[in-house]
């Protein structure tokens, strides 16, 4: 399926730290390569795999305003339809630009020179390419905040076609199923205009609390007692954190808690009155998300993909929780400003986010 992803060429990579220390074209290459190209299909079968999506995300709009009373601007946050390389390239752009400031900073403290900066780059880039390699194949949708100036929604055609395969469900309802959860996340960025603002300000605060000289001996050092101790939590991130990283992370935790979570009662909510199979397909895509093999699961916890399918979870039962006792209207409340994102613990306690928010 080919993808209608616009890349990213206007970088300039000499003075662009992160494009030397880590490479970002062999990470493309090796991640689209992993990825695959997905299923078989004719290009008939593609175009019109596509065309449906994009309906889909267009229908949902206005599905996802009623339910939410979200209002979002017209015309911001494309929506594109991209293969598994496009949403590599995608994400590989993202992640340059999300893990900048950190970048910038150590290559302040030590730049990178001659040898070393030419294989530290391509083993970084080996390691970034088999990270995106192994998502590519099994991201549905995503929100990709980074892009600029509104960001965009990025729809997966092949892994969606995949898995309606894999599940054996309605293909139709199926992917509007998918465009219920992924436009929610599109209208809740434009709909909330410091919504991205806040999250590049969580990405700079935990580079602000980096110390260049250490982070490496004692991250190793975190690491070898989290690994003799089994992984737990976040993954791998978590376990390199420091416990002002860690602070950070759990009002971030709170925030994604909540976007994922909201986006999940949404799709179940609207769902019934317009996808006949939506009780069907939850079902069914609940039980992909515990993981498909012994290998499948224990990549997932070491990239703390555990802690993202608990997101879902907890998050959708922090909405669930304050709608029930307040009505939407008054949960609305949480997109006022920063302050009023639940974290980490108020995501355990609706009640405690109700008496802070709304008393």
């Amino acid at each position: 399926m080919s993808s209608e992803l616009a890349r990213d060429t206007d970088r300039d990579p000499d003075r662009d730290p992160a494009g030397e220390m880590i490479d970002w074209e062999l990470a493309v290459r090796l991640g689209s390569k992993l990825a695959g190209e997905g299923p078989e299909v004719t290009r008939a079968e593609a175009d019109a795999v596509v065309a449906e999506l994009r309906m889909g995300a267009d229908r949902s709009t206005g599905l996802v305003r009623d339910f939410t009373g979200l209002e979002a601007g017209q015309g911001t946050a494309p929506v594109l339809v991209v293969d598994r390389a496009g949403w590599v390239q995608a994400n590989a752009d993202g992640f340059r630009h999300a893990i900048g400031p950190l970048v910038e900073k150590l290559a302040a403290t030590k730049p990178p020179t001659g040898l070393a900066k030419a294989v530290g780059s391509r083993i970084t880039g080996a390691e970034v390419g088999g990270l995106l390699g192994f998502l590519g194949g099994k991201v549905l949708g995503q929100f990709d905040p980074f892009h600029a100036p509104d960001g965009r929604l990025l729809l997966v055609a092949p892994n969606i076609v995949h898995v309606e395969r894999e599940l054996d469900v309605d293909p139709h309802d199926f992917r509007l199923w998918v465009c219920l959860h992924e436009e929610t996340h599109r209208v809740q960025f434009t709909a909330v205009p410091w919504m991205r603002e806040h999250m590049f300000a969580q990405v700079q605060a935990i580079a602000d609390t980096v110390e260049p000289t250490s982070m490496l001996e004692d991250g190793l050092g975190r690491l070898v007692e989290a690994v003799k101790g089994g992984a737990r939590g976040g993954g791998l991130v978590e376990m390199l954190s420091t416990p002002e990283q860690r602070e950070i992370m759990d009002g971030v935790t709170g925030m994604m808690s909540l976007l994922e979570g909201h986006a999940d009662v949404v799709m179940d909510g609207v769902g019934p009155s317009v996808i006949p199979s939506v009780e069907h397909i939850r079902g069914r895509f609940n039980q992909r998300r515990q993981g498909v093999g012994t290998l499948d699961r224990l990549l997932r916890r070491l990239l703390g993909l555990d802690a993202k399918m608990a997101q879902y979870r907890d998050g959708a039962a922090f909405v669930r929780g304050v709608v029930d006792k307040v009505g939407m209207a008054e949960f609305n409340a949480v997109w006022e400003s920063p302050a009023h994102l639940p974290s980490k613990a108020e995501i355990a306690d609706p009640d405690a986010w109700v008496a802070r928010v709304l008393a």
